[in-house]
């Protein structure tokens, strides 16, 4: 459905090109801020640093540098661990895929039973990761913060650790949904990582129109990326005049209600790249 609807956008005119060899797009916001938005990863290969040379003239002519959180920052975390075994809240096709995907990452499942879903959800999707030599450190939002702490430019968090942990909470049944989703869609995540991580590492796409392959759907979708969007849209539209670099997870930047689509709506005279009309 999402890809579907992403295709129609690129017929109707409602996606931009992309302006430079990597996922991003420039706005022209209504009071006169450019925003270079930027679809990131969030965690990378060796090949993705250092950042491209185009984005590093960006940032170092920013205003301010905005992500979703500033991950350099400490993190307090309590991890509650005494939920009801896993193998209790799955039924036995989930549990049997559970298995065999911690088995392919070499995973100990009894370090991951009794946490919640959305704990063992990240914690498989982690691995995974880990399994195609990413890292965080080359990831883009890493990459990005540490150049702006180098180059002493502001970084504004469009949510924060503790608020994206609160999100995480707010899951129905401790965060199942993240899980099973994760479950359903293992071999589906693993053509989006390596989509990604083309657009960054040698697949240029300018001026290409971009799809991804998977992206959650109904409630889950609109907890953990529609409704978070239409969030950043008033703090990005509340902004004082300036050059800002954006940098969210590519997967907000497709899809029904993605930050393309919900500033078209939200603004009069949006614009992209040479400013042409929305």
């Amino acid at each position: 459905m999402i890809k579907t609807l992403r295709k129609l956008a690129l017929v109707l005119g409602l996606a931009p090109p992309l302006v430079c060899a990597y996922p991003a797009y420039d706005l022209l916001m209504p009071n006169g801020s450019q925003l270079h938005l930027v679809g990131s990863i969030h965690m990378g290969t060796k090949a993705m640093s250092p950042l491209p040379v185009t984005l590093m003239e960006r940032l170092k002519q920013a205003d301010g540098i905005i992500v979703e959180v500033d991950i350099s920052k400490p993190v307090n975390f309590n991890n509650r661990n005494d939920y009801p075994h896993l193998s209790e809240r799955l039924s036995e096709s989930e549990y049997l895929e559970l298995t065999k995907i911690s088995q392919q990452l070499k995973l100990d499942i009894k370090h991951i039973a009794t946490e919640s879903g959305w704990q063992a959800a990240l914690v498989l999707q982690n691995a995974q990761a880990q399994q195609f030599g990413l890292q965080g450190d080359y990831g883009i939002d890493y990459q990005v913060i540490q150049a702006a702490n180098q180059y002493d430019i502001q970084i504004i968090e469009l949510e924060g650790a503790q608020k994206q942990l609160d999100l995480l909470e707010q899951l129905p049944n401790n965060g199942m949904p993240l899980l099973q989703d994760s479950l359903m869609h293992w071999q589906d995540n693993e053509q989006l990582m390596q989509t990604m991580i083309g657009w960054w590492q040698n697949q240029h796409p300018n001026n290409q129109p971009l799809s991804l392959p998977y992206g959650m759907e109904g409630d889950l979708y609109d907890l953990m990326v529609a409704n978070r969007n239409r969030q950043w849209v008033q703090q990005l539209l509340a902004l004082p005049k300036g050059e800002y670099v954006v940098v969210v997870g590519a997967l907000h930047l497709f899809g029904e209600h993605n930050l393309l689509q919900l500033l078209k709506e939200n603004t009069g005279v949006t614009g992209y790249d040479n400013a042409t009309p929305l």
